[in-house]
């Protein structure tokens, strides 16, 4: 049988202490330190948590270029409409992308189905999690930049768009 944590290639997932190892590693040779938080692109992305997405590097950005937000979907929840008022106000941010993507699992299943499927696969009781599931990708995309625009602490500060990111092609779409 199979380790459903495996790694496509069939490796165990790396454990906490082989990430702090893997960590140490890294700050050996980091060099990206010194930067103030500031967007120098004046770019803030919202999208999903999904691994396959590399926000800075689809739009050709990089390290300290743009604020990132993510979270199941790609969303503008009330938590990212906060970061989104920060970061127009305090870090530049003057252009709003949210981008959403093609084969998104928070597309596959109704909020009833995800509560009942994490019910079962946790052991207890979901049904009072709300998973902010997306039934309609554009129709999603239309709401949430206009939660956006119509923000009285960004509306006249940042343009927003609404992008579909194909996760097969690399390649964004804007749709609103």
């Amino acid at each position: 049988m199979t380790d459903p944590a495996a790694s496509p290639d069939g490796t165990a997932p790396p454990r906490m202490d082989e990430l702090l190892t893997n960590n140490r590693r890294y700050a050996e040779t980091f060099g990206l330190g010194g930067f103030d938080g500031i967007a120098r692109a004046g770019v803030a992305i919202v999208t999903c948590m999904d691994s396959r997405i590399e926000p800075l590097a689809m739009v050709g950005l990089t390290h300290g270029d743009a604020k990132i937000f993510r979270n199941p979907g790609g969303r503008i929840t009330e938590a990212a409409l906060e970061a989104l008022v920060l970061g127009v106000h305090l870090l530049n941010v003057d252009k709003i992308m949210i981008v959403p993507h093609t084969r998104c699992a928070m597309t596959q299943m109704t909020e009833n189905e995800l509560r009942e499927k994490i019910t079962q696969v946790s052991g207890q009781d979901a049904w009072w999690q709300h998973f902010h599931v997306v039934a309609d990708q554009h129709a999603a995309l239309v709401e949430d930049v206009h939660r956006v625009t119509s923000h009285p602490l960004i509306k006249d500060r940042a343009t927003a768009g609404g992008f579909l990111y194909d996760v097969d092609t690399g390649v964004l779409e804007q749709l609103v």
